[in-house]
């Protein structure tokens, strides 16, 4: 196994790359040595999947747009307490190494892949996990909550919204063109799609979230969230310039067993940003009982 090395820019919802004052260290490296990274046959997609630790919680981590297993979740697979949790990321099909196949964005694409995740855990074994789900990987964990009930104990969710607005498709516009990111941002995420891909993949990203607003008035699982009954915790970063703060409000109106958290100096990338803060809020949550 290897560790893909951390970058050093901004993290927006097409960017999940790592902060540079995360680095590994010897100690971290040994904390390593148990991660498994494999691929898994689930329904007819090779879906590539982590998984470590050894205790009894299982935690189901979700990257957000292009995002992966390590350009998403670094923080939290090398900082979660493995004698406590069993972490396992996936990468979404059709990003990171779940390619092929190519990514399908189909206007229930998020609803596609909550039941691909679920048809994963099965094959994995696992019976019943916490979810943590991130930006897009929030939005696919509402919809495990809702549609899953029996396999999940806890949900947390940041940087994720149940609708659209034209203000949220403003936000997205600004940064479609990959030509504009900085040369850090846009190297890291070529490393991985190559340029073409990149752009590619963002323009219909941006194009499906368009179509959501023009033909379903911007309902992404607005009517779907108030069946969620598990205990969740809703995080927030107060700057966010994607994800306003009206997103996780209703997100805490209508799930009924919901706590709120914000941090104040947060953006969209918290987990990243405040990953020690971020890590110890989220692991006594899912342990409380």
């Amino acid at each position: 196994m290897y560790c893909k090395k951390l970058g050093d820019t901004l993290l927006l919802r097409f960017y999940k790359c790592m902060s540079s004052d995360i680095i590994f260290t010897k100690r971290y490296k040994m904390q390593m040595t148990g991660i498994i990274e494999k691929k898994v046959s689930v329904n007819n997609i090779e879906i590539n999947c982590l998984q470590t630790g050894k205790g009894d919680h299982s935690v189901f981590c979700l990257p957000g747009s292009l995002g992966t297993i390590w350009t998403d979740f670094s923080p939290q697979i090398i900082g979660f307490d493995l004698n406590k949790f069993s972490i396992i990321v996936w990468d979404p099909p059709g990003y990171g190494k779940s390619i092929p196949p190519k990514r399908d964005f189909c206007i229930d694409y998020l609803e596609r892949d909550a039941d691909l995740a679920a048809q994963l855990l099965q094959k994995l074994e696992i019976p019943k996990c916490s979810l943590l789900g991130w930006s897009d990987g929030g939005i696919t964990a509402l919809f495990l909550a809702a549609k899953y009930p029996e396999h999940v104990n806890k949900l947390v969710v940041w940087g994720a919204n149940a609708f659209l607005t034209n203000e949220d498709l403003n936000a997205y516009e600004k940064i479609k063109n990959v030509k504009n990111w900085s040369v850090g941002m846009r190297n890291s995420m070529m490393n991985i799609y190559g340029e073409q891909l990149l752009q590619q993949l963002i323009n219909e990203w941006f194009d499906i979230m368009k179509k959501i607003q023009n033909t379903r008035e911007g309902d992404i699982c607005k009517q779907l969230v108030s069946n969620i009954v598990i205990p969740t915790l809703i995080l927030h970063g107060a700057k966010d310039p994607l994800v306003p703060k009206i997103h996780c409000e209703f997100l805490h109106k209508y799930i009924q067993n919901s706590k709120l958290h914000i941090f104040q100096d947060g953006k969209h990338n918290i987990h990243l940003k405040f990953s020690e803060f971020f890590n110890k809020t989220v692991q006594e949550f899912l342990l409380e009982k």
